[in-house]
């Protein structure tokens, strides 16, 4: 049976904080509560500064998360932390805070012991942190209610520069940074100020100010609105020089579309998209979309590309593009399913398709020697090796068997990651026969992994992690070479060796 902690003598416990000690009570729990924390103590008292914080976070998540406490210093609850191998001893504290979330250890609780932090955490164990636990935002003004938006408002003599985000949103992940470097810089003069109006209760004030989508940049002098800030790819410079002589946001000029311009590359419909091919036997194609990064970088190569191969006396074809956002049936047709694509056609008929081709010079190059494109490089997945590739399907599972992982946490496309591979596989197959030892690969690109890789931290590639029977220790921040991946490997061996000589001396 779970006995409730209702009248601890040491301190004073929400009813709500269920106090377990015994194995079979605890697996009830997993099994039938779906997002648990707990908090594992060495003694009765050593937890007390956090069960004083969790009773209040207990009586918010009501319903929406359970808390519970395992107490490893008496008899029963040593067996239960020995049988989930907890060791809250070691912890400076005396106190280990980990996450269950459908059964299964999920995480380690390493996010800040604050009232907001735990509640936001139980509200969304996979959610990324809240902006205020960055030391670094520390000059940011975080708001949290519309009461303390109003009240900084009205109290604040100097000029205000708020951003309205949602903690999901791309952009404003990307412009946190910025924003913050911002707020150091300016301090004293301007207040920078971040708030997440991402939930219904604040859709009055997004109404008013005119909060269509995120980041959107209020600025305000003496408590009035004064205008919108609108320069999302700025830097901390840019912020503060506009802050000196805060201007509205001047009205976009619409953009020309691509066939419109006086460009040399044939521009093709669904209506005129045979016809053309009749006429040209040999033809390239790029499929696009106005909106496209990769297809905006790519134009000007292939317009200059185009201009060079129509003033060839004896040119070896033409190059032709359309967009596929307006001509939807050319499209479906060859399947387009990203921009660009490109593809090459001989007497009307589709011959290749050419990921390789972005640059002015390699498609003239091609365009005189039409080849067929290198076949793809095989994926680190599919080449054999002693590495562990785990997805979010096995993952937990896969590491709650071994002592010791270190887990690569990569993208296929990315330089630094490509570099570190063949070190990271030949330290995996120096311990392949070390049972308790794993190197593991998580590509985070592929399907659910990418929500893995950010519970897990991953906000760069390649990232790796140490975990100690599936638990997160620490990041690996050592060298990327063989001589760095097994030596940190040796050195965990090496202290596991030490601590059984010194319980066998012990004894």
């Amino acid at each position: 049976m779970l006995v409730l902690s209702s009248s601890l003598a040491a301190v004073k416990v929400s009813p709500l904080i269920e106090k377990v000690s015994d194995h079979k009570d605890f697996k009830k729990l997993l099994r039938t509560r779906t997002n648990v924390l707990v908090l594992y103590t060495k003694t009765a008292t050593s937890g007390d500064s956090y069960l004083k914080l969790l009773s209040d976070v207990a009586q918010t998540v009501k319903g929406q998360g359970t808390i519970a406490w395992v107490n490893c210093g008496d008899s029963e609850g040593r067996k239960l932390c020995k049988k989930v191998k907890v060791d809250p001893s070691s912890r400076r504290e005396g106190a280990e805070l980990l996450h269950y979330k459908d059964g299964t250890f999920h995480t380690q609780y390493n996010r800040p012991a604050t009232f907001k932090s735990m509640v936001a955490f139980l509200k969304d164990p996979s959610g990324p942190p809240l902006w205020e636990e960055n030391p670094e935002a520390k000059d940011v003004v975080h708001v949290e209610t519309e009461k303390d938006f109003r009240k900084l408002l009205k109290k604040e003599e100097r000029p205000v520069l708020i951003m309205f985000y949602a903690p999901w949103c791309g952009v404003c992940k990307r412009m946190q940074p910025v924003f913050q470097q911002a707020a150091t810089e300016t301090k004293g003069k301007y207040v920078l100020a971040g708030m997440n109006v991402h939930p219904a209760e604040f859709d009055a004030l997004k109404q008013e100010y005119n909060v269509k989508g995120y980041p959107t940049f209020c600025y305000f002098e003496k408590g009035k609105f004064m205008h919108h800030y609108e320069n999302y790819g700025a830097t901390p410079k840019d912020i503060a020089d506009w802050l000196k002589n805060p201007q509205p946001p001047q009205p976009k000029t619409p953009e020309v579309p691509w066939s419109e311009t006086d460009s040399p590359v044939f521009h093709l419909t669904d209506e005129s998209f045979d016809s053309f091919l009749e006429e040209h036997p040999a033809a390239l194609v790029m499929f696009y979309a106005p909106w496209c990064g990769h297809c905006k970088k790519m134009k000007p190569e292939y317009d200059e590309a185009a201009e060079v191969l129509n003033k060839a006396t004896d040119s070896p074809g033409v190059l032709a593009a359309v967009d596929a956002t307006v001509h939807k049936a050319a499209g479906d047709r060859f399947k387009i399913s990203g921009f660009p694509t490109v593809k090459y056609f001989e007497k009307g008929e589709e011959k290749y398709t050419l990921p390789h081709l972005r640059s002015k010079d390699k498609i003239i190059e091609f365009m005189h020697n039409p080849q067929a494109p290198p076949p793809p490089e095989q994926s680190w997945e599919d080449r054999p090796s002693s590495v562990s590739h785990l997805g979010s399907e096995d993952f937990r599972e896969a590491l709650k068997k071994k002592k010791h992982a270190l887990v690569m946490f990569y993208a296929p496309w990315c330089p630094h990651c490509k570099n570190a591979v063949p070190h990271f596989t030949t330290a995996a197959e120096l311990f392949k026969e070390d049972r308790k030892i794993v190197y593991a690969a998580v590509d985070c690109t592929k399907g659910l992994n990418h929500d893995l890789c950010k519970q897990e931290g991953v906000e760069g590639y390649p990232t790796f992690n140490h975990y100690n029977y599936g638990k997160f220790v620490e990041k690996y921040n050592g060298d990327r070479g063989e001589a760095g991946f097994i030596g940190f490997m040796r050195n965990l061996r090496g202290r596991d060796q030490e601590k059984v000589v010194k319980r066998k001396e012990e004894l």
